[in-house]
């Protein structure tokens, strides 16, 4: 897919249905990591199959769209849209650039990811929450970092950087297993640009 497909706002059909799926995902997997009380937030699993699959505007939108639907039971949740946004086009870029063509390259890219969320959300925590991020591994890493540098940023960072980029990584090897396990003739509808729907 060259650059200027990559960007367009000319969605086939079947990438709006996709929008609604993946925030359904995003859902399943925040529901399931609550539930088995990971220190992780496994909630970007469906952002990322669908820039994977849409591009990185597809991404970014259900990214966007899923920070909104969790804002109206959790206000805070409409700031970090921001994240979304970035790691929606930030996979979408990485994935049709070619970077995402292989385990070993989506470990990469899945590091990558973590880095970039870490980079938008920790001036967003600091802005918020202190710099904590509401995880009990990170925040305790937080509070050790702070006590003994005095430095609200590092210690935010640093917070944010432990829970981030594992969970991006495995977010990315799980989305990248679905796409791999998806039927050809499925993933070949986002290649078709016969049918589009316009968001003008």
């Amino acid at each position: 897919m060259n650059n200027q497909s990559m960007w367009s706002l000319k969605f086939s059909t079947a990438a709006l249905v996709l929008i609604p799926v993946a925030v359904g995902i995003n859902y399943i997997g925040k529901f399931i990591a609550g539930v088995l009380k990971l220190p992780l937030w496994l909630d970007s699993i469906g952002t990322v199959l669908a820039a994977m699959l849409g591009g990185p505007i597809v991404g970014a939108l259900a990214g966007a769209i899923n920070n909104i639907i969790y804002g109206f039971t959790d206000p805070i949740s409409f700031v970090y849209a921001i994240t979304s946004v970035a790691i929606g086009l930030a996979v979408g870029i990485l994935f049709y650039k070619g970077f995402i063509s292989g385990w070993g390259k989506a470990m990469v890219a899945g590091l990558i990811i973590g880095l970039v969320a870490t980079v938008v959300s920790t001036p967003l925590n600091i802005g918020f929450w202190g710099g904590q991020t509401g995880n009990v591994w990170g925040d305790a890493l937080f509070a050790f970092i702070l006590a003994n540098t005095d430095s609200t940023w590092l210690a935010s960072l640093l917070d944010e950087l432990v829970v981030d980029v594992p969970d991006k990584l495995l977010v990315v090897l799980i989305s990248y297993g679905i796409y791999k396990g998806l039927p050809r003739n499925f993933v070949q509808l986002y290649n078709n640009n016969d049918k589009v729907e316009t968001l003008d």
